[in-house]
């Protein structure tokens, strides 16, 4: 099962996948999905993370929910909770009052 903190290599989409959205959503075969830029510059919507095989930003401004009952996946990582905490917070952000 896919869960929130993964990083997926999805058919037709060139930069690995962060996904954002929790597990319990994650069942239904889609995922709440942000992009993994390897250059951009730090923002407070472009939180860098590093893994033991990835490195990049992650672009929460540029979320997607992505169906992957009709596309190929494949888990090619995972980050740190501590990160999962920032990107999530960072995509909270996006929609609080004031």
């Amino acid at each position: 099962m896919i869960q929130q903190g993964d990083i997926l290599k999805i058919e037709k989409i060139k930069a690995p996948v962060f996904v954002a959205s929790k597990n319990f959503f994650n069942q239904s075969g889609e995922i709440i999905g942000c992009p993994m830029a390897s250059e951009s510059e730090q923002s407070p919507l472009h939180i860098y993370v590093e893994t033991e095989d990835q490195k990049g930003y992650i672009l929460c401004e540029q979320m997607k929910m992505l169906d992957l009952r009709v596309r190929g996946y494949k888990k090619i990582d995972r980050v740190k909770i501590a990160d999962v905490i920032n990107v999530t917070d960072a995509i909270q952000s996006i929609f609080d009052y004031i």
